[in-house]
Parts: structure tokens; C-alpha cells; sequence
């Protein structure tokens, strides 16, 4: 019989439509733990730009492969599989629920799918190289590059994401093979409930629109004012995310601050239709459950359903993989 506690729930969808709301009112319910699946929390000092809990929430609830590395450091999707599969194991052991809850999707499956990930230690020598061709070039240039050596990869990252389409390359000219030939997926290696949550595109819209208003309110600027005081470059990876990189541009007068907060805006539209990409509402794998109109009764009946659904995931007493990972 496969223990309750060798399983793992996962907790997915765009950004804003409520996931950590959500891992944070069944973890009341359950005892459980967070495992973040988000590429931005990982950064120390950036908080109110990506969305970290607050360290109340932290308190509460143990969360998991958050402010792990510094602004200037090197993360990499092989140090996120890394501390995620080891947190993991550590909330089974202490006999509590995983619960990996976020939005980047290329975390999420490598964990879900089993993907073998190569560990090419980041070159900085050519990534300077790299950095200053797309400075001078334009990414469009690279990511050519990156099509006549690997149209798959090329075609999953998309032109328009400058720092992965670098780390592709970069892998590349390390190993002399292209990057979707070295991300092998194996088996899920715990069984796994997933669940997505999604929302009717203008009400997931107005609620991103709100959120960045808080953001902006909650002292975001301030925040990137101390990053860039702190002495981290505005040109670091870290610092090109959503939130980030508008307010630089601000704060170097290229915008207003109303321009900025509409191009924040803007670009999590964006954000979250590429996001639907990742979790498709037609993928059998995943659970969806509509938020609705946000209101209190509708997320009470969210929670509820998705505390059924874990429940009778849990105590399942089939050895193997939940039906909707078989094939």
C-alpha cells in the first residue's frame, strides 16, 4: 500500500487567480507544507514584486525554496529540482502533505514529469559574451541562433524571453548538444494530484490590475530603490522580471510612475495567457476548479472541493500512479 504521505499535491494556474489564498486555507485544513514552484520568489529582498507570503504566512505554514539565493546569484532549473525534491521529502518524512503551489510552468512538469535536467554550471565568460550580443544585436538575433540549433527549444522558450534563450545557448556551447535533447522526461517519481485553478480571462484581469495597484501602494518602489542601493544592476537577470524592470525605468525618469504601473499591467496579461500555455484547461492531467466571481462564498466552496479532492487522493489505497498520470 502506498502511503498517504509518499504523495504530493500541486496546486497550478495563472498568476493571481488565487493559489497560495488557497495552499494557505488547506494547509488550515491539513497538515501540510508549500513548496513554491515560482522562478522569482527564489531572490532574496525581492518581496513585494513577487508576490512572496508574508512572514506571518511563513510562520503559520512551513513554505519551501524561497529566498534561496541573491539577486546576482546563479539559479538554475537544476538547483530548483535539487531543493524542491529535498523539501519534498522532508515535509513526507515529517509526515505533513507537499503541497508545490505556482505558476512557472517549466518548474512545475520538470518536477511532475520526472525530467532529467543536465547540470551545466553557469559560464559567466560566455554568458558576458552572450549578454553583450543581445545588448548590441537584439535577443531577435539570438534566438535565430537558437532556432538553427534547437527549433524545439526555441519554439518553447519564444523570442521574447531574452534570459533563457542566453541560458540555452549557454548550455549549448557547453555540451555541444541542444537543450531539449538533454531534458529527458522520465517517470513521475511520487504520485501526484494536481490541481488548477482558473478564472474567466477579464475577471483574472481586474484582479491583476488590483494587485499591482498593492504593490505599487505596499512600496515597490522602495523595494527596487533598496535592490539597486544594495548594488544589484538593474541588467541582472533578477532584476528583468515583471515589476522590476518597469520601476528602473521609472526611477531612471524613462517613465512615469502611471506608465510604468500600466506596463506592469500590460505585461501579466501577457503573463498569464503565456501561463495557460503551460496548463492547459483541455490537460487530463490537471483538476480545474473555476474560481468565480472571487467573492467569499465561492472560494469557501473552492476550498472545500479541493480539500475532497485531497482527502480521497490521500487515503487512495491503489499502489501506483493517480489515473490521470497512466497512460
Amino acid at each position: 500500500m502506498t502511503s498517504s504521505h509518499s504523495r504530493l499535491v500541486a496546486i497550478v494556474g495563472p498568476t493571481a487567480v488565487g493559489k497560495s489564498d488557497l495552499a494557505m486555507r488547506l494547509a488550515e485544513l491539513i497538515p501540510a507544507e508549500i513548496i513554491s514552484a515560482d522562478s522569482r520568489q527564489v531572490y532574496r529582498y525581492m518581496d513585494i514584486g513577487t508576490g512572496k507570503p508574508t512572514m506571518s504566512e511563513r510562520e503559520s505554514v512551513p513554505h519551501h525554496v524561497i529566498d534561496v539565493v541573491d539577486p546576482d546569484g546563479d539559479f538554475s532549473l537544476a538547483m530548483y529540482h535539487e531543493l524542491a525534491l529535498k523539501a519534498i521529502e522532508e515535509a513526507r518524512l515529517r509526515g505533513n502533505v507537499p503541497l508545490l503551489v505556482g505558476g512557472s510552468g517549466l518548474y512545475v512538469w520538470s518536477l511532475l514529469e520526472g525530467w532529467r535536467i543536465p547540470r551545466v554550471t553557469p559560464d559567466r565568460e560566455q554568458r558576458r559574451i552572450l549578454e553583450a550580443r543581445a545588448e548590441s544585436e537584439g535577443s531577435q538575433s539570438l534566438y535565430q541562433e537558437l532556432q538553427g540549433i534547437d527549433p524545439v527549444a526555441a519554439e518553447k522558450i519564444g523570442p521574447r524571453n531574452a534570459r533563457r534563450i542566453i541560458r540555452a545557448l549557454e548550455i549549448y556551447h557547453a555540451t555541444g548538444q541542444p537543450p531539449s535533447q538533454q531534458r529527458r522526461k522520465g517517470s513521475p517519481e511520487i504520485p501526484t494530484l494536481v490541481i488548477g485553478l482558473t478564472s474567466e480571462r477579464q475577471d483574472l484581469y481586474r484582479t491583476i490590475d488590483r494587485r499591482v495597484d498593492q504593490m505599487i501602494a505596499a512600496g515597490l518602489v522602495d523595494e527596487v530603490e533598496a535592490l539597486l542601493e544594495r548594488g544589484y544592476d538593474a541588467s541582472l537577470p533578477s532584476m528583468s522580471g515583471i515589476g522590476y524592470r518597469q520601476i528602473v525605468r521609472f526611477l531612471q525618469g524613462e517613465m512615469t510612475l502611471v506608465e510604468a504601473s500600466d506596463k506592469m499591467k500590460v505585461e501579466t496579461h501577457r503573463l498569464a495567457r503565456h501561463q495557460y500555455a503551460w496548463f492547459r484547461l483541455a490537460d487530463e492531467r490537471i483538476r480545474w476548479l473555476d474560481t468565480g466571481d472571487g467573492e467569499e462564498e465561492a472560494i469557501a466552496t473552492i476550498v472545500s472541493r479541493a480539500q475532497d479532492m485531497i482527502e480521497g487522493f490521500l487515503t487512495k489505497s491503489s499502489v501506483g500512479y493517480p489515473e490521470q498520470w497512466r497512460t
